[in-house]
């Protein structure tokens, strides 16, 4: 069965399956390459006739995961270069009204894709909800500093996207005026931070494993910059860059990446950069971005917004323990990283006082699980609650049977998507628990539908979080407050 919807460049036809349609790889600006490269995005030349939206488009240049996170997190490749497109799932393309939920994905602003099967949005759809997940540009093309080019231009595009589900979600029987933005990781990073600067295209969101402390001052992204045009033997510079086929950039984009990552050096990449461990993120410009996102929220940006965010328990089990590399590590080694992230110094010592019998591996996870994604979760829940938001909070707790894993990053993204069986095996084995999906997807559906995931609000003096775990958890005041509280 097929349908058809008239948008403002023109008409798409999709295809319906068990009650939900899908129109999939609709472009909502041109594509970023020749004239548009290292460009603001521009809006998409509109076309005559009725486009196919039966298969997803083609996505942003990247590079593979390495071992084993390829195997963990499958991440599709489809080559060409209208890859600022854009999937929806509506449950009826007929009708009006409905919740919207726009998916921004995460992998350190270097990977991902909104067509990542795991995201598919039809059960969101199949509840009453029109789901959307798109693309945005990435690595380089995305987000370094180029002189000549403007700054944050992965932010821009997610912002352009945004502008279009505002101009033509009706038409697909959404709400404009009830728009969910939704991310994890990366994309939790940009919710935060789209958050912050008050654009008044959504009326809640929901923020994955990815708070508000992230944000490169932009001389620190220009180190990155300068290293990554050393290794390809150019300036630089926008023109410079521009000159190059996306693919050839990648290899230096990539090594790069994995060095920060491996060891955060202030010294050589910047304070802000090796903060995050990650080589190429959002910029402070002084235009778009002025402040830290956290830093924004706190003093009022966002309030008007609806405010879900969380984490996993154990978030950096991910990216330690199937490569083996916790078993490598002493504290001395943990102290180093620690250090150039910038936790401050008594923090390694502390932790190791309360957890004496973890093995190094394990306490570098805890301290950099906290220092990325749980402490600043709860600074941007308390600043947003402070400043009059409506502001609630989880906490992703069931352990994957898995590779060591635990409760590690990106593990809760099928329980939410209700799509467990949609390549999470690695991740989460093989009987991952599905009461679980229902009662994460419920509140993530319900939340959008009618701003009440269903337990209590966060409040600064309380803290109260949802803990999602099987058996259920139920709600807790404050848990491991003790660890939080080294940090204040």
């Amino acid at each position: 069965m097929e349908a058809v919807v008239e948008t403002s460049y023109g008409k798409v036809r999709g295809t319906t399956r068990d009650g939900v349609t899908a129109f999939l790889g609709i472009p909502y600006a041109a594509p970023p390459f020749g004239p548009n490269r290292f460009r603001a995005p521009r809006p998409p030349r509109p076309w005559d006739g009725v486009r196919p939206a039966v298969e997803y488009g083609p996505t942003a240049p990247k590079p593979g995961y390495p071992k084993p996170f390829d195997a963990l997190l499958p991440d599709p490749d489809i080559p060409g270069e209208d890859c600022l497109n854009l999937n929806v799932w509506t449950p009826d393309p007929g009708g009006s009204g409905l919740p919207v939920m726009v998916w921004i994905h995460g992998g350190a602003f270097r990977n991902g894709s909104g067509a990542v099967p795991l995201y598919s949005g039809h059960a969101f759809a199949r509840d009453g909800v029109v789901c959307v997940t798109i693309n945005y540009r990435l690595g380089v093309e995305g987000f370094a500093n180029l002189p000549g080019a403007p700054l944050n231009r992965g932010l821009l595009d997610q912002i352009a996207a945004l502008e279009w589900v505002r101009d033509n979600i009706a038409g697909f029987g959404g709400d404009p005026g009830r728009v969910t933005v939704f991310g994890e990781s990366a994309g939790g990073m940009s919710v935060t931070t789209l958050l912050s600067l008050d654009l008044g295209l959504f009326r809640r969101a929901i923020a994955q494993s990815g708070a508000g402390g992230i944000a490169q001052d932009p001389d620190d992204a220009m180190l990155v910059t300068k290293e990554m045009a050393a290794r390809l033997g150019v300036e630089p510079t926008a023109e410079a860059f521009a000159a190059l086929d996306p693919a050839a950039i990648i290899p230096a984009q990539a090594s790069v990446a994995a060095e920060v990552a491996m060891l955060p050096d202030p010294g050589r990449w910047g304070a802000t950069t090796a903060a995050g461990g990650m080589s190429l993120t959002p910029v402070l410009d002084g235009e778009l971005l002025t402040r830290r996102p956290e830093d924004a929220i706190a003093a009022g940006a966002g309030r008007d917004v609806d405010l879900l965010i969380g984490y996993t328990s154990e978030e950096f089990r991910l990216f330690l323990m199937p490569t083996g590399l916790a078993a490598q590590l002493t504290d001395e080694a943990v102290g180093v990283v620690a250090a150039g992230m910038g936790v401050p110094s008594g923090l390694p010592a502390a932790y190791r006082d309360r957890y004496p019998d973890m093995t190094a591996g394990e306490l570098m996870a805890t301290i950099i699980t906290d220092s990325l994604f749980r402490v600043p979760a709860n600074r941007a829940a308390a600043g947003h609650a402070a400043s009059g938001g409506r502001t609630w909070m989880y906490e992703f707790g069931w352990r994957s049977p898995n590779h060591d894993l635990g409760a590690c990053h990106a593990l809760e993204l099928g329980f939410v998507f209700d799509n467990l069986s949609a390549g999470t095996g690695g991740m989460a084995g093989p009987n991952p628990p599905q009461a679980l999906a229902d009662r994460m997807h419920r509140a993530w559906a319900g939340f959008a539908g009618t701003g009440d995931p269903g337990w209590e609000r966060f409040d600064p003096s309380t803290r109260a979080v949802r803990m999602f775990g099987e058996p259920d958890g139920g709600v807790a005041g404050d848990p491991r407050g003790g660890d939080r509280a080294l940090w204040d």
